[in-house]
């Protein structure tokens, strides 16, 4: 990477990738093989957190996080298995790493901007109007000012939800407060798929193969971390108090491939710094996670 933090932006397959940037732990390997990058769980169990990962903040502050909107990401991507079948959690984009996951940091409340995806029995239902696993577009911030009131409430509220005809009256202010918007998608992933994220100061725009998905959702607020990954960890939260975290067994091969990505911003003529991954990498050895 150049060492002037301004000349911000990459594109696989034409330049170094930092070797720092690479995460690998448990069954999760990283290989390239011509020109594809593929992200790789083999045979990982629930006994142990498995992850293949790449990432641009490991160690950073969050304040020294790299991106800021008007920012646009493009990915060419597809997946071993249909979702539902894909087990564990994978994706790419931008988010604050909230839960101390590469470095000595304090906990957060979740800022993130990408396309995620999440298996049973994951069930993070903070869309109305979308189920709470699945492939989908995102954006989320919790640490919004506009959170402050509705979390004052939160034993109150919380309880109430549970009762279906309250939840849909009121979690639609509450899911606005937190800046959620959610769309699923449709496409196969087993299929190639170009994905683009335009994460502008206000709002975000998400197509697949030049079809919007998701148009004029809250934007998270900077600065975020590049992030791409598959792992083996399943999440559930929903707005009637069910919290939960664990691991999932992924028998055989299951891989995420990226044959593009692109990231620029969009809002001046910074330089664009391009990276590559050699023919035959492996991902060296695992690092452990700090903190």
């Amino acid at each position: 990477m150049s060492g002037n933090e301004n000349e911000m932006g990459f594109a696989f397959p034409e330049g170094p990738l930092p070797p720092e940037w690479v995460y690998t732990v448990g069954a999760g390997a990283l290989e390239r093989e011509g020109p594809v990058l593929r992200f790789l769980l083999v045979n990982a169990t629930a006994a142990r957190y498995s992850n293949a990962q790449i990432d641009d903040y490991r160690g950073r502050p969050r304040r020294r996080f790299p991106w800021r909107p008007p920012v646009r990401m493009t990915v060419r991507a597809r997946f071993s298995h249909p979702a539902g079948v894909l087990r564990g959690t994978a994706g790419f984009g931008f988010w604050n790493d909230p839960f101390m996951m590469t470095g000595a940091r304090l906990p957060a409340l979740p800022r993130a901007v990408w396309f995620f995806y999440a298996s049973p029995p994951s069930d993070m239902k903070l869309d109305l109007e979308t189920p709470g696993w699945g492939w989908k577009a995102a954006t989320i911030d919790a640490g919004s000012p506009s959170t402050l009131p509705w979390a004052l409430l939160a034993p109150v509220l919380v309880p109430l939800m549970n009762l279906h005809a309250l939840y849909q009256r009121l979690w639609p202010p509450v899911q606005r407060a937190l800046r959620v918007r959610e769309a699923a998608i449709g496409a196969d992933m087993t299929q190639w798929h170009t994905c683009v994220l335009e994460w502008g100061e206000r709002e975000v725009f998400f197509e697949v193969d030049g079809e919007v998905v998701l148009e004029s959702a809250p934007a998270p607020r900077g600065p975020l971390g590049f992030v791409m990954w598959m792992d083996n960890q399943y999440m559930v939260a929903t707005p009637w108090g069910r919290l939960g975290w664990g691991l999932l067994d992924v028998p055989g091969h299951q891989w995420m491939e990226v044959e593009h990505i692109s990231l620029k911003f969009t809002g001046d003529s910074r330089p664009f710094h391009s990276f590559f991954i050699p023919s035959g990498y492996t991902g060296g050895a695992n690092r452990q996670k700090a903190g």
